[in-house]
């Protein structure tokens, strides 16, 4: 029985989809654990926009969890999909070589040089399911080929056949229709869709093969060559035998279908079958299957010949990365989630799921823009700590942190991100250099271990390491730019002796913080406490130059890290010497 029989909390999006889902699922399945699912295809690298297929019904359905209710959400691993293409940037595939696979299922193609799983297939789901593990999603994976090549579907298979004509007649009002001009994809695409949604009229891939033997909505892959270059010339229903002719390498034979096992539904046939099969209540799918013929529409028509009804089914917009265009996943190079979790916490990429509809579109930062978002991240969590934070923030913020199952691990001391990425860039890995100065941050309260610091100051070392330009990386000076000062006049000089003079009493990063924008300040007749407010405007402007004169001293240029941390990396001793002192 469920513990709580409706959310109290519907100012957010995942609890008012539960409220639905809930509902949608007693009236079709009263007493029966509630279906969401995701598909995803292994043809490539699985990336951040895929994510969004299975995160939005995580989310909904771990709310459903929180209720009571049990759950299934089921993963189908679309690894019986054709090898379409060769995809551009993948280490360990050569180009010509990898053709030979095209029209092959993707688990009878070899994985890429050097991998440690069997075929191509594995290869690419293995990174995702540790990806998915380490966000906290709890799935049930199905693996496509295991289901149609043990038979599972047989029943299904044979129910299409038998109901050709009714499926023919569905894809026939879509295929006489002309084409909407293209426009431009703002969508990540999953491969089966893409599949779907290439081919055009009565002899299209996803369609199934239609010629003077009459239309079949399924595919075969060859006896002989394994490929699925085939086309279906004959079919009797009483008998179930199936004649085919493959195009690749020119073999034919005759099987009776009722016992063979090496073929699948096309892609439009196939999605509203395991909506039927499986029972499912609630699946997303990507902004392009609400155009009249996509296979969301069309499967919504096809559903019904199997006994099913069509699930709830939010569109999900794109996933951008900053500075990146769309992604594909047939292409090498794209973000991975994995990507992600190598630069960020789960919390914050939860979170970024969690905290838009699907229908709105965000992007996930791998550039300086990272720094920002864990700056809100940060905000929001002390908002929430203090009581100030709005519901459907508090709402994102609890389905980022953790699950029905708990708590993610966290880091005990979130120390600021860009403070660790300033600390890791300026250290270069020297990790006793790291401890030191995060120590000095708070000298009331010192980290005892780097440890305390973890994960996130390995995720932000990870960031610094891998995605800032090397002409952006920190040097410090080993000598000092004795030149420069020698050419310092006289109020750059004073500058300088009051940062000096107030080092040892405000060494800590609140106190550097304190001074840094304060001998300004002072310089200029004020008190180092005045606030913006009290200040003529030209202050911002002498700050900007000071600020800029202690970069050159320090590192040589006219920016770098927030210079407290920049001060407190560099060490008391080293910076007087800089400094000219």
């Amino acid at each position: 029985m469920p513990i709580v029989a409706q959310s109290t909390e519907t100012t957010d999006w995942v609890s008012r989809f539960a409220d639905e889902v809930i509902e949608e699922s007693e009236r079709r399945a009263p007493g029966k654990p509630v279906v969401v699912a995701s598909g995803l295809s292994p043809s490539g690298p699985i990336h951040l926009g895929n994510l969004r297929e299975v995160m939005t019904p995580h989310l909904v359905a771990d709310e459903i969890r929180r209720r009571g209710y049990e759950v299934r959400h089921l993963i189908s691993w679309d690894d019986y999909d054709r090898y379409r293409k060769v995809p551009k940037g993948i280490a360990g595939v050569d180009e010509d070589t990898f053709k030979e696979h095209i029209g092959k299922p993707l688990t009878s193609v070899p994985a890429p040089e050097g991998s440690a799983y069997p075929n191509w297939a594995e290869h690419f789901k293995a990174a995702m399911i540790a990806s998915l593990a380490e966000l906290g999603v709890e799935f049930d994976g199905i693996s496509q080929t295991a289901q149609y090549t043990s038979g599972v579907y047989r029943d299904q298979i044979l129910h299409a056949m038998k109901h050709r004509g009714e499926i023919d007649a569905v894809l026939a009002q879509y295929r006489t229709k002309p084409k909407p001009a293209a426009k431009k994809q703002q969508k990540p695409v999953d491969e089966a869709e893409l599949e779907a949604e290439e081919g055009s009229g009565a002899a299209s891939e996803d369609d199934g093969s239609s010629g003077s033997a009459g239309y079949f909505p399924y595919k075969p892959y060859c006896g002989r060559c394994d490929k699925d270059f085939t086309t279906v010339t004959a079919y009797d229903d009483d008998s179930t035998e199936m004649t085919y002719t493959c195009t690749a390498c020119g073999f034919s034979e005759t099987v009776r279908l009722s016992e063979f096992n090496r073929g699948k539904l096309v892609w439009k046939v196939d999605w509203p079958m395991r909506w039927a099969f499986e029972g499912v209540i609630f699946e997303p799918s990507g902004v392009d299957h609400s155009s009249p013929g996509s296979s969301y529409q069309v499967g919504g028509q096809i559903v019904g010949i199997f006994g099913g009804k069509q699930p709830i089914g939010p569109m999900y917009a794109f996933v951008g990365i900053s500075g990146m265009a769309k992604m594909s996943s047939s292409r090498g190079g794209v973000p991975t989630p994995a990507d992600a979790l190598q630069i960020m916490e789960p919390q914050l990429l939860r979170w970024l799921y969690a905290r838009r509809r699907p229908n709105q579109s965000f992007k996930i930062a791998f550039d300086q823009e990272i720094q920002r978002l864990y700056d809100e991240w940060d905000k929001l969590a002390g908002k929430v700590a203090d009581g100030s934070a709005l519901p459907g923030d508090v709402a994102a913020y609890t389905r980022a942190v953790g699950t029905a199952a708990g708590e993610l691990p966290k880091t005990p001391r979130p120390l600021p991100y860009r403070t660790l990425a300033s600390v890791a860039d300026i250290t270069a890995g020297h990790q006793d250099q790291a401890l030191r100065i995060l120590s000095d941050l708070d000298p009331a309260n010192p980290l005892s271990s780097l440890d305390e610091a973890r994960p996130r100051y390995d995720k932000a070392e990870a960031w610094i390491n891998t995605h800032v330009p090397a002409d952006q990386r920190t040097i410090v000076r080993d000598e000092p730019d004795a030149e420069l000062l020698k050419s310092l006049d006289e109020p750059s000089q004073q500058s300088i002796r009051l940062l000096l003079d107030g080092l040892e009493e405000h060494w800590s990063l609140d106190g550097l913080t304190h001074l840094v924008y304060g001998v300004p300040k002072v310089q200029a007749g004020f008190s180092a406490d005045a606030t913006p407010k009290e200040l003529p405007p030209e202050i911002k402007t002498a700050q900007r130059s000071f600020f800029a004169l202690l970069y050159h001293l320090l590192v040589g240029r006219d920016t770098g890290p927030r210079l407290p941390t920049l001060l407190l990396a560099v060490g008391q001793d080293r910076v007087r010497a800089l400094l000219g002192e």
